[in-house]
């Protein structure tokens, strides 16, 4: 029988991370938490600590460490500003399904309502951008709140879920009882036959299936039953941002990304097929286009673990509730083989007819992408801010598994990916692989808003490859300025005497400035052979594109490239 003993609350709650098998935090502290970081102290050689320059990057850098191991991130943040400035990166969670917990501390409860100092009522605030969050106010409550959090955190659909303890429950005590972590099952009961013998039946009779994989594929750890899937029912696959690497990007049924930014072959083969096997997807604005036209020719089959995204935004004519990886498991049990050769040969003719293209003679956000890919075999993690260079990432690295790219989907972060990038490179070092390069692809203007991580990354000596694509402008807006706006470039232009080589050497960092394409694969050879913090800044052309892509409100059969506006 576990031995009880009293302890504080401080104590209590580092006993509870241990439970958890937390190895790695990531916080900032102030007044109200100080009890729990006193306790920290005692424990360092148990839970490490990141000290990050910036609540946000602490945030960030759960959420990194929770999508590069499927494990719970955990941050931490005193009341008020401190608590305040983790929103963003718990917004950017939810969004994206990712599980992290945040404990924030507050005021104590005498001081409650009472517009005391660096008090907020963060659980408020935070309502709508959780899974769930409590507000800790009787220390007998405390050991019961934080098991809760990590088992909502992980359950059905993943998500953040914030702890509020009031500064009084860190320094009262109470009994504490060591408990086994709640085992986390997936969620199977929602999965019905009916809904199984009607999707079996749409893929039987299908003549053109196509397979659209979504986030929930990676979070569900659905890969190997989709490659069977997928090779059993001959049917090319396309994933959105957040389903990349479920599918193997180096396999011959892949055709790309769908979607704003997607290939052709995908934009124009989801459009001609008769039935989409959606796995793990809700159908963004971005994926979908004018959704009055999306996948018009197909029946639509849905998998999710969440009920709320069934006809949420597309109509659909089947759909199954539960564990991706559980309901194709029982798919592929019951399906022989099917033969699409004709279908899957006319995919490939549009793989040959509309290639992704740029200028190989160049350096280009897509050429620095392939060559990170090269030197790498595909075998990195990849971690983005968000705008052009994100959706080059997403386009031009064959991501081989899943958890390898890390990346905004959802909210669409500036400002995301190096915090990111050090929760994911801690998070590798905690599961064993502490060897797997780490690279977080910038732009200039998103490396402005959190280029202060790199302070922290030099401070624990983490490292990550900063590889800033360096335009001198507001990338995609501005793209968005040359083709809607006739060219008003309305403040995006960055041409400034910002020297992002200077400002790294001055955190600890080693810089390289990159200029031309020859420059570009020796540099980051040295980079990667460093382990240590890297910032490379890569100046490529103000007027870049991300090609192809769909116009706002149009649907996705619309993508253009620039030959087509040529044409034009």
């Amino acid at each position: 029988m576990a031995e009880t003993k009293v302890l504080n609350g401080s104590e209590i709650v580092i006993e509870c991370l241990k439970e958890q098998g937390v190895k790695t935090v990531f916080g900032y502290p102030g007044g109200t938490i100080l009890n729990i970081y006193d306790a920290l102290y005692k424990h360092q050689d148990e839970i490490t600590h990141i000290l990050t320059s910036h609540e946000q990057g602490a945030a960030h850098a759960a959420d990194g460490y929770a999508r590069a191991t499927g494990k719970v991130g955990v941050c931490m943040a005193t009341s008020g500003p401190g608590a305040t400035n983790l929103v963003t990166g718990i917004a950017t969670a939810y969004m994206d399904s990712i599980p992290v917990v945040a404990i924030t501390c507050n005021v104590g409860v005498d001081l409650l309502g009472k517009d005391s100092f660096q008090e907020v009522d963060i659980s408020g605030v935070t309502m709508p951008i959780t899974k769930y969050n409590f507000i800790v106010k009787d220390i007998s409550r405390l050991a019961y709140v934080i098991r809760r959090a990590f088992t909502i955190a992980q359950s059905g659909r993943p998500g953040p879920v914030l702890i509020d303890i009031t500064k009084n429950v860190t320094a009262a005590e109470y009994e504490y009882t060591p408990m086994e972590p709640e085992p986390i099952t997936r969620q199977t009961d929602t999965i019905l036959e009916e809904d199984m013998e009607t999707a079996l039946e749409l893929i039987r009779n299908s003549r053109k299936p196509f397979i659209f994989v979504g986030g929930g594929a990676v979070l569900s750890d659905a890969s190997e039953e989709l490659r069977t899937l997928a090779h059993r029912i001959q049917a090319p696959v396309a994933d959105s941002l957040m389903g990349k690497g479920a599918f193997d990007g180096s396999d011959e049924l892949y055709t790309g990304m769908v979607g704003m930014h997607g290939t052709k072959t995908s934009n124009f083969g989801i459009t001609e097929c008769d039935l989409l096997i959606v796995a793990g997807a809700r159908f963004s604005d971005r994926v979908t286009g004018n959704a009055s036209k999306f996948a018009k020719n197909a029946k639509i089959l849905q998998i999710d673990v969440d009920p709320a995204e069934i006809n949420k935004n597309i109509r659909t004519h089947a759909s199954i509730v539960g564990d991706l990886k559980t309901v194709l498991r029982k798919l592929n049990a019951r399906l022989d083989p099917i033969n699409h050769d004709e279908w899957v040969a006319h995919i490939e003719r549009m793989k040959d007819m509309y290639p992704l293209r740029y200028d190989k003679n160049l350096l280009t956000g897509p050429s620095i992408i392939e060559t990170i890919d090269e030197l790498t075999h595909g075998d990195a993690v990849i971690v983005t801010e968000v705008g052009q260079h994100q959706m080059w990432a997403a386009q031009y690295y064959k991501y081989k598994k899943p958890r390898t790219l890390l990346t905004s989907g959802g909210l669409g972060t500036m400002g995301y990916g190096l915090g990111a990038a050090l929760g994911a490179k801690m998070g590798l070092g905690d599961m064993g692989c502490p060897d797997i390069p780490v690279f977080n692809i910038a732009g200039d203007g998103c490396f402005r808003m959190n280029m202060n991580e790199i302070a922290t990354a030099t401070r624990y000596n983490i490292p990550v490859i900063q590889v800033v694509i360096n335009n001198h402008v507001l990338g995609m807006v501005r793209q968005w300025q040359t083709l809607f706006y006739g060219k008003r470039y309305s403040h995006t232009v960055l041409n400034d005497s910002v020297d992002f080589v200077k400002l790294a050497e001055a955190m600890g960092a080693k810089a390289y400035r990159v200029t031309s394409k020859d420059e570009l694969k020796p540099v980051l050879e040295e980079a990667m052979a460093l382990g240590a913090p890297v910032v490379i800044d890569c100046q490529i052309h103000c007027d870049d594109k991300v090609y192809p892509m769909v116009s706002p409100g149009a649907p996705i059969q619309d993508a253009f490239d620039d030959t087509d506006l040529k044409i034009n």
